[in-house]
């Protein structure tokens, strides 16, 4: 499999990298949970754009990516804008979905985007050729909040992310029991093993599902979200727990 290297950290080797998510709404405490998560044990920064009240101003935004980028130092910043339809607090047109991304790898301040892989192949590749025009990596994702497909749809959509161009291949789904969490392991397994080239994220979300944001490393799950103020999905963990689990997991595996 072949590694995404983003800054300093290398995506697809060793331990599962842990993504802390930031989803406040004004510029002052997105920059204030910013700081505090600079000094943890993260490894990625999100922020999820469609929580902040002028994401409809590139300019607003941009200004916050500049703040985010001095506070942050060298850790890498994906920008994520989570759609209505697949959790996300706002919709948003496809045209201003593409310029939002576009703009933002434009402007230097980003290291990864996140792109929903049913936005519509036109949409998709639009951001990922702009995205990659300007050396920003791309993550596909596909989010399921009602239940787990089953192993061969999972891995189908991981498949389109990959033969899309995505850089990296997340899709999160909601179990009805933990039958379900076995398989979204299984298809992870088969994904990694089998199919996959580069980097994917996978998780089960929720109670039931909070052992796949912990096994990434046995499984082949590459990224994890771990909480440090208010999640983005149900089922995070405190960072600094997640860490520790990790490591222990890394030492025995």
């Amino acid at each position: 499999m072949n590694t995404v290297n983003v800054r300093n950290i290398e995506i697809g080797s060793g331990k599962p990298k842990v993504i802390v998510p930031i989803v406040a709404v004004t510029k002052e405490d997105i920059l204030k949970e910013a700081a505090e998560i600079a000094s943890l044990p993260a490894d990625v920064l999100e922020w999820r754009v469609d929580w902040f009240e002028n994401s409809e101003d590139l300019a607003a935004v941009k200004d916050v990516l500049k703040g985010l980028r001095e506070v942050l130092g060298d850790m890498p910043i994906l920008m994520t804008f989570r759609t209505k339809k697949e959790g996300g607090e706002k919709a948003i047109s496809m045209q201003d979905y593409i310029d939002l991304n576009v703009e933002a790898a434009k402007s230097g301040l980003v290291d990864l985007v996140d792109v929903e892989i049913f936005s519509g192949d036109d949409t998709v590749s639009a951001i990922l050729d702009g995205a990659h025009a300007n050396g920003v990596k791309v993550v596909a994702s596909n989010h399921d909040f009602f239940k787990t497909p089953d192993q061969d749809d999972i891995v189908s959509r991981l498949v389109k992310m990959q033969e899309m161009g995505a850089d990296i291949c997340k899709i999160a789904v909601m179990p009805q029991n933990r039958r379900d969490v076995l398989t979204l392991l299984s298809a992870t397994e088969k994904m990694a093993n089998d199919i996959a080239d580069r980097p994917i994220i996978t998780m089960s979300m929720a109670k039931d599902g909070v052992i796949s944001r912990l096994c990434g490393e046995a499984f082949g799950s590459s990224m994890t979200f771990g909480a440090a103020g208010k999640a983005s999905a149900p089922g995070q963990m405190n960072v600094e727990t997640l860490v520790q689990i990790l490591d222990a997991l890394h030492q025995a595996l």
